[in-house]
């Protein structure tokens, strides 16, 4: 099985900026809520979550020979297990690899709400996630203009591929950032002089 120091390692091989890192993390940290609630593998759901992006830095532009299918072929030529290769590749939606697993759906489920409430933590005078609630999320959800980046659809599918009410599903994906939230620097410390 591959470790968490084994996907770090990849990782910050191929990644250097921030952004990318803390965006790593997230999922990571959501995908860990997800194994734990659904009784599945914890490491293996997390390390999944921590190289999902792996080839995003080296390979920006979406579609074949680039992201996500750069960082499968990649982790294929690592010898990764296929499970791991095939979740990577599936939470691309024009990648064609159909989701089927639980971790598959809940890795396409997390990779853009992660970003979502890490940018609603960020906008509060406190910068502190601990302060965001599902509420918060879902007002500026509203706002298209507020983080407009970000799929508030491929949110909602990846939510009823999971069977988890969108309400729910933003409450977990907020708790699980509440564990990271100083890598994230959703902390409060940014809003400290």
């Amino acid at each position: 099985m591959i470790t968490r120091d084994e996907a770090w390692k990849l990782l910050t091989a191929h990644n250097k900026e921030a952004m990318h890192i803390k965006h790593a993390i997230a999922v990571e940290a959501a995908m860990r809520a997800y194994a734990r609630k659904f009784g599945e593998d914890e490491e293996l759901w997390g390390v999944v979550g921590l190289i999902h992006d792996l080839d995003f830095e080296e390979h920006p532009t979406l579609g074949p020979g680039q992201h996500p299918f750069a960082g499968a072929r990649m982790l294929e030529d690592l010898g990764w297990p296929p499970v791991i290769v095939k979740a990577v590749l599936s939470h691309a939606t024009y990648s064609g690899a159909v989701r089927e697993t639980p971790m598959e759906k809940a890795l396409f489920a997390v990779d853009e709400l992660t970003g979502l409430a890490t940018a609603v933590a960020l906008v509060r005078p406190s910068k502190n996630i601990a302060e965001v609630e599902v509420k918060s999320v879902r007002k500026k959800w509203k706002d298209k203009a507020f983080a407009r980046a970000i799929s508030r659809e491929e949110i909602e599918q990846g939510a009823a591929e999971l069977g988890v009410a969108l309400d729910d599903h933003i409450a977990i994906v907020i708790d699980a950032l509440k564990g990271v939230a100083a890598e994230l620097e959703v902390d409060g410390s940014l809003a400290r002089p």
